[in-house]
């Protein structure tokens, strides 16, 4: 067993901050945070998404900081038909699924979309 114990956070670099807010806290329900000088993220459970501007981007941050190539998954705290409910009621395409993957400890059921900048989104719930 290795000294990593959870993720605190990731950074997402968008092109339009306003656009990028509307999706994670609407459609992806997470609470905007302010932290910081002014710093953004969105907060769901005990982790948040830091948000950097492309162009704007605070410093340190990654060698080639893109919007678009980040592949996250996220497990959902109900089950995936009302995900894929509210999914359609935010006219939210659902690219892939419902499918049935292999998650870090269990099965998953999932769903997978884009948020504003392509980023790859996968929502799941757990199978029992």
């Amino acid at each position: 067993m290795g000294f990593i114990d959870h993720l605190d956070h990731l950074v997402l670099t968008c092109v339009d901050f306003e656009v990028t807010k509307r999706f994670y806290t609407e459609v992806m329900q997470m609470q905007l945070e302010t932290f910081g000088e002014g710093r953004i993220a969105f907060r769901f459970g005990n982790q948040k998404i830091n948000v950097h501007v492309r162009g704007s981007e605070f410093e340190p941050n990654a060698h080639l900081p893109v919007p678009g190539a980040l592949d996250l998954c996220f497990i959902a705290g109900v089950r995936l038909d009302d995900v894929v409910t509210h999914l359609e009621r935010c006219n939210c395409p659902i690219i892939e699924g419902p499918v049935e993957r292999t998650g870090a400890t269990q099965k998953i059921r999932s769903v997978y979309i884009r948020d504003p900048d392509f980023n790859l989104i996968e929502i799941a719930d757990l199978q029992e």
